[in-house]
């Protein structure tokens, strides 16, 4: 009877040391994973996005050298690489499509446990997370006030082409230099004044700064033109100081669209002056129109016969 009593206490020991020992190389503790990807990605010109997180061994049975880290995004599989600050650290380079303004993914760590003399397979996963891009950042214009077709800089983060810039509401001729600058020309708007600048794109809308628009005198010779149909001449448009940097554009138009044929007018940065040939087309009378300049619109007479 001693002797049952004793072998059952030998049996449950030994019982009690496997669990023991089963509860400390197995579970979810033989691999933490710490996630160190912030929620938002600041945007960058190549949408390339660095996703990182720490594969710290809690198991003494792990063996080290099969502990491969791996991210999952989008449903595939990669395998991450060893961050040079070391620590257990494991990082992975991802481009971020197109279109996108969110990406899912989580971690997931296989690696072999050794215990007895027998090994076996293990895997440990990360929380399903979502990563946003941090929407469009508009810092500042590069100037806040000019002329009537002055080109304006605005620099930020996050632009794309469809961003426009917006003068009062007026929708102002934009052009896109990068994901981290735009630029516009200020329109043919009554100078003097004060205007709110925005940037609009497709889902949200960014106030910039307050423009202020100065008045510029401008002199254009000849102030009347008489032509036959396919008849060129040159018209010269000058200004008391040299145009600011990016140029400036002199946005002309018409009343009598099918009688003009001229090119875009843009005086260089720092010229003081540019001249362009206007050709007769269909006949006809009427004006060319410049808004904004001298005492706020230069009027030039045009005839074709």
């Amino acid at each position: 009877m001693e002797k049952n009593s004793i072998f059952q206490r030998r049996r449950i020991c030994q019982w009690l040391a496997v669990v023991t020992a089963l509860t400390f190389f197995t579970g979810c503790d033989e691999v933490t994973i710490t996630n160190l990807t912030p929620s938002q990605l600041a945007p960058n010109p190549s949408q390339i996005y660095t996703f990182s997180a720490k594969f710290h061994p809690k198991s003494r049975g792990l063996v080290e050298s099969s502990l491969a880290p791996q991210i999952v995004i989008d449903g595939k599989i990669h395998q991450m690489d060893p961050s040079p600050v070391g620590g257990h650290i494991y990082e992975f380079d991802y481009q971020i499509p197109d279109g996108r303004s969110e990406v899912s993914y989580y971690f997931l760590a296989t690696y072999d446990i050794s215990f007895s003399g027998n090994s076996s397979m293990r895997e440990s996963y990360s929380p399903v997370t979502t990563a946003t891009l941090r929407s469009r950042q508009v810092h500042s214009m590069i100037a806040n006030r000019g002329p009537v077709g002055a080109r304006i800089g605005v620099v930020g983060q996050g632009f794309t082409t469809q961003d426009t810039v917006t003068i009062n509401g007026q929708p102002a001729r934009t052009v896109f230099e990068s994901t981290n600058a735009l630029s516009f020309f200020v329109p043919a708007i009554p100078p003097g004044r004060n205007y709110q600048v925005t940037v609009v794109g497709p889902t949200n809308t960014q106030a910039v700064g307050t423009f202020r628009v100065d008045p510029l005198g401008i002199d254009v010779s000849p102030r009347s033109l008489n032509l036959g149909q396919g008849q060129t001449q040159s018209v010269t448009f000058s200004l008391p100081q040299a145009a600011p940097m990016g140029g400036l554009l002199l946005d002309i138009t018409t009343d009598v669209p099918d009688s003009v044929i001229m090119p875009e007018v843009v005086i260089p940065a720092g010229s003081n002056s540019v001249t362009i040939p206007v050709q007769g087309g269909l006949p006809g009378t009427g004006n060319l129109y410049l808004t904004g300049f001298g005492g706020g619109e230069v009027v030039i007479s045009i005839s074709v016969q």
